[in-house]
């Protein structure tokens, strides 16, 4: 089958975006990506066998996304786009990834009636609530979650098939939709074999922390990830830690809001700010690390995805302490391969970490339960099977 995958955002990197077109290209499939460029990059080309058509789009463009669901510009403006894509590619079905131009291909596909595989990757209409322009004028009253969540339902109600990442997110999409049940599939954001089979080990990030304990945090770094917490805990970690290390490898624009909380607490020399490194360097921190977190603050987001960080931390056999977020809370426990922290709670944070430091034999075993899960039963290899199927199947 031919595939039109669309992305309304440049093209690389989407590790989720990726894994399923390389994944659908062995199975024997074509897949042509739609997505955006900004700048001089390539109109055409092929990356890991996605034939990838750019379409050029600009900062206003981007802007009137946000209003995608409050005036028709951005819809109307995609939806030539993909009209013109179309007509390039010659595809066979839609594969729609996220809402936001969800619209635009409903449109452009009335001509030619298409299947439609839309995929959530995220509980877009709560996200947006926590988007800071939402939270002030005139973004609080010109863009709304609610009607993105309308748009959202409409969009289940049209389409084929509808891919979620969480069991958590499809039992609430069930409990707002019971008539749509049977079009939910689970494809979670897991990680490919090569991310545990095939890397290098980065030998200056080893030895610069083989003397320490190092608790690590990967992946973007929002307030709402809450590492506020972790760096509240290290300073009084740092009591009875004394070779503690914070690593913190990621980056967000409220960064200078952690940064500033470190130097308050005067915990400079206990926190790292590594930044945004490439990804070919995620092993190399996981192996040197002694604890692995994702203390997300809980919100109708987190409660219902796993972050993407916790299977790479998993895979290479490393102890986690997360927060109570329901999603990731679940498989920690079902899984055994951590502690649990109540969100927000420095206390309670503190006293995980002190109980995984003191007990190696704990990390051990927590971290090999994490491992095996992975490895043999979490793996993309493994959960990729179900996109596979729909699709060997979606004409039938």
């Amino acid at each position: 089958m031919r595939i039109g995958m669309i992305l309304d955002a440049p093209f690389p990197p989407d590790p989720r975006v990726e894994n399923e077109a390389v994944s659908l290209i062995k199975a024997g499939h074509e897949v042509f990506l739609f997505c955006l460029k900004y700048t001089d990059e390539k109109v055409s080309e092929v990356i890991n066998g996605i034939q990838i058509k750019r379409y050029y789009s600009n900062q206003l463009e981007y802007k009137l996304s946000a209003l995608a669901y409050t005036v028709p510009i951005y819809t109307f403006l995609m939806c030539n786009k993909i009209h013109q894509f179309i007509k390039d590619t010659k595809i066979e079905a839609f594969h729609i990834h996220d809402i936001r131009i969800a619209q635009a291909v409903i449109n452009a596909n009335k001509k030619y009636n298409l299947p439609v595989v839309l995929d959530l990757h995220d509980n877009m209409p709560e996200v947006m609530k926590l988007y800071p322009h939402l939270q002030k004028f005139p973004g609080k009253y010109i863009i709304s979650p609610k009607r993105w969540k309308q748009k959202e339902e409409e969009f289940i109600i049209k389409a084929d098939k509808v891919i979620s990442v969480s069991p958590e997110f499809i039992d609430t999409l069930i409990d707002r939709l019971p008539s749509e049940k049977d079009k939910f599939i689970l494809v979670p954001n897991t990680i490919r074999k090569s991310f545990f089979e095939d890397y290098k080990v980065d030998v200056n990030i080893t030895e610069r922390y083989k003397n320490k304990f190092v608790i690590l945090y990967l992946g973007d770094t929002n307030i709402r990830r809450g590492l506020q917490t972790a760096i509240s805990s290290v300073a009084t970690l740092q009591q009875k830690i004394p070779n503690l290390k914070l690593v913190i490898v990621g980056k967000n624009t409220t960064d200078t809001i952690l940064k500033q909380q470190v130097e308050e607490l005067k915990i400079s020399k206990f926190v790292d700010f590594e930044g945004w490194q490439n990804v070919t360097l995620f092993q190399s921190y996981i192996l040197a690390s002694a604890i692995c977190i994702s203390p997300l603050h809980r919100n109708l987001q987190h409660d219902v995805a796993y972050a993407n960080k916790i299977f790479q931390y998993m895979s290479l056999a490393k102890p986690l302490l997360v927060s109570d977020a329901i999603a990731q809370k679940r498989l920690v426990e079902k899984t055994n391969s951590g502690l649990v922290h109540k969100e927000k709670n420095i206390e309670d944070f503190t006293d995980k970490v002190l109980k995984l430091y003191s007990d190696e034999t704990l990390r051990t075993q927590l971290g090999e339960n994490g491992k095996h899960f992975v490895r043999n039963e979490f793996s993309w290899e493994q959960t990729s099977k179900k996109l596979l199927h729909l699709y060997n199947n979606l004409l039938n």
